[in-house]
């Protein structure tokens, strides 16, 4: 069996794992009214300005990927492989990746969403997720859900209660630590083994940029709802909207 298929086939279990993770949280948010919602504490019935709009991108998107990762998994014969696994010779080894995904994602969102900033706990996530299961290695695997877990734990057990989520805290720091140092982990390990390929170049970029983009978006675009406006990056960029950028292109400056 070549290295591609057994690849296959743990995508084959992560697409189950990631597809039903977000029909769960979709039908979590499609509790929140799409219309007749409120924004800024006026009622408004514009579909763009209901809190579900992102959490149905976000989770949407999530579950599309998840069934693309499935029809390709089934198109490289790792779905017959992988089910032919099913109570005649389970591999532990996929066991753990598995729960190291339900791992990352559940401290990201249980954990990190909602008493980080929403950058810095994103870029995070997505650098754990990228090279913990880039190539199939088990020490980064274990490195990357460990630089997200240890951030989690401290912000649940510091700041539990939901009266400290939006106050500015060490938490912020500590996830912040805790992405330069997986970053700087990921570069040390790859240039050491001579494997530094574009995926791995990519990743801080990708990382960064698309929680920042879509934190954006949301605030300033949409007008929604950010997790935790005092967090470390964003209520800065908030503050230099508003008092410097804003009234410069209204000309008041």
């Amino acid at each position: 069996m070549d290295e591609k298929t057994i690849l296959r086939a743990r995508d084959f279990w992560t697409a189950i794992v990631l597809f039903f993770v977000s029909l769960f949280f979709l039908y979590r948010t499609s509790k929140i009214p799409f219309f007749n919602s409120a924004s800024a504490g006026v009622d408004s019935a514009q579909w763009y300005d209901s809190a579900a709009l992102v959490p149905f991108g976000v989770f949407g998107i999530l579950l599309a990927l998840s069934i693309v990762l499935f029809v390709i998994s089934i198109k490289d014969g790792g779905a017959k492989v992988a089910l032919s696994t099913v109570g005649l010779d389970i591999d532990i080894s996929e066991i753990k990746r598995l729960f190291s995904v339900s791992i990352i994602l559940s401290a990201y969102i249980f954990g990190l969403v909602p008493r980080v900033d929403f950058i810095i706990c994103s870029a995070l996530m997505i650098t754990a997720l990228i090279w913990g299961f880039h190539r199939g290695v088990r020490p980064a695997t274990y490195i990357a859900s460990a630089a997200v877990v240890v951030p989690a734990l401290y912000a649940l057990i510091a700041n539990f209660p939901q009266s400290e989520w939006g106050k500015p805290h060490d938490d912020d720091w500590i996830t912040l630590i805790s992405f330069i140092a997986l970053t700087a982990t990921m570069f040390a390990t790859e240039i050491r083994a001579r494997n530094v390929d574009r995926v791995v170049k990519a990743t801080p970029i990708v990382a960064v940029l698309c929680p920042l983009i879509l934190v954006l978006a949301m605030a300033f675009g949409f007008r929604q709802n950010v997790p935790n406006r005092t967090g470390l990056l964003f209520s800065q960029i908030e503050y230099n909207y508003y008092v410097n950028l804003r009234p410069l292109w209204q000309g008041k400056k």
